[in-house]
């Protein structure tokens, strides 16, 4: 049994690269791990399975013992773009869902090294974007074949925790990123490029990057469990695409931080919140303007045109309910921050990482005192941005025909996991 269990966990990595493309809060998952995303991807304060050190690293080895948990997640987007009032052909709608499910998998892995000291590894997709159109939303201004883009992000993440008294844990982690992007049908934005050539169709380029992520978590009353985590930066770089991203194709992984609380309400209830923070703008190829293109700086230059995002705050709360000894019911509801501005939909047809709202439900069933089963699933209402000025009429590049982009996003997610412990 620790042989195979050690293949699978080890084999992992590989499974997952390929398919871990989603957009959820902005470009970052809602929660990670079945069990945080069936409660509204709650899990700062409190955490039980061995996903832990992705979303807090203090919490690693807090569900007790040895653990492994191995998880798969069916991702369901449904992504689309309309173009109205341009000058260079009638108004159109396009269906950006060349692929409608990925797969992505999960697992973690958790063990107790001393009463005080326990380490952990957990590997899951960070986030990502996917979108596909067959009918290239512009091809109006001379775009060739299908349109659209994919990132993905695989993070592989070791923590430790340690326990300096009773109820206090610290933890670190080092977030070690694993990013792929590819972009096709874009190549019209060639003429208007620090690197022509390097906008388009240029494969699969591959990157990879590494940061801290720190923890706390702390008992301040009976009942009332806090937490706190923070993660750095990291940094990235797209070489084959250097002439679409600012500064010579520079695409970091935003710091983000989160504040949490679990109140244990009563034997059977544990009531959670999540606050957490996300700094895309801090990112020049997410948050800087596409006004810049418009005024004339070049895509891929420093400080270079970028899709316009803002910082996200998301709210997350979430319930747990213990039934009975081997059944736990949760459930979970989180609202972020619209990440794309009304002004920059025009770019963001290709990254149309709208949605705000999510609505979860999940359970997990105890099978033996060594085995349980976890499930849930999590539905992401459709939102619309309507643009409000975002196709200029004039100025480079060379007068776009005036005009609105509205770009539109719902989701639906179903995952179930298995965890052994020992």
């Amino acid at each position: 049994m620790s042989l195979r269990l050690r293949f699978k966990a080890g084999a992992l990595p590989a499974l997952l690269l390929p398919c871990a493309a989603m957009a959820t809060n902005g470009y970052f998952s809602h929660g990670y791990g079945t069990q945080s995303l069936g409660q509204g991807g709650t899990g700062i304060a409190l955490s039980t399975d061995a996903l832990a050190p992705a979303t807090n690293p203090a919490n690693t080895g807090a569900g007790g013992g040895d653990r492994l948990d191995l998880g798969l997640t069916l991702f369901l987007p449904r992504r689309s773009a309309g173009i109205a009032g341009n000058a260079f052909g009638p108004d159109s709608q396009h269906d950006g869902d060349s692929r409608k499910v990925f797969a992505i998998p999960e697992a973690g892995f958790s063990q107790t090294l001393s009463p005080a000291l326990s380490w952990g590894v957990a590997l899951y997709g960070n986030g990502g974007m996917n979108t596909g159109y067959a009918s290239n939303p512009y091809g109006r201004y001379g775009a060739q074949g299908k349109a659209g883009v994919n990132l993905e992000q695989l993070f592989i993440t070791p923590a430790l925790a340690f326990r300096p008294s009773p109820g206090q844990s610290l933890g670190v982690g080092l977030n070690l990123a694993v990013q792929r992007f590819s972009a096709q049908g874009i190549g019209l934005f060639d003429g208007f490029s620090a690197a022509p050539g390097h906008v388009s169709d240029q494969g699969t380029d591959t990157s990879v990057g590494a940061g801290l992520r720190l923890g706390w978590t702390g008992s301040l009353a009976p009942g009332f469990t806090v937490g706190a985590t923070w993660s750095q930066k990291i940094r990235g770089r797209f070489d084959n695409y250097r002439g679409l991203f600012a500064d010579a194709g520079r695409f970091d992984v935003p710091e983000n931080a989160g504040l949490g609380l679990a109140w244990a309400a009563s034997p059977g209830i544990t009531l959670l919140a999540d606050a957490q923070r996300i700094r895309y703008s801090r990112v020049a190829a997410v948050g800087d303007s596409a006004a810049l293109l418009f005024g004339g700086t070049p895509l891929g230059a420093p400080r270079g045109p970028g899709f316009g995002w803002r910082d996200v705050t998301v709210l997350k709360l979430g319930v747990q309910w213990r039934v009975r000894g081997d059944v736990t019911l949760r459930a979970g509801y989180s609202h972020g921050r619209q990440p794309v501005p009304a002004a920059e939909t025009f770019f963001n047809i290709l990254a149309p990482g709208v949605v705000q709202d999510h609505l979860t439900a999940g359970a997990t069933w105890a099978l033996s005192p060594h085995n349980e089963f976890s499930a849930y699933v999590a539905y992401a209402p459709g939102k619309t941005v309507q643009g409000q000025h975002s196709i200029p009429p004039g100025a480079p590049p060379a007068g776009l025909g005036g005009g609105e982009a509205s770009i539109r996003l719902k989701e639906t997610l179903l995952g179930a996991s298995y965890a052994w412990t020992w």
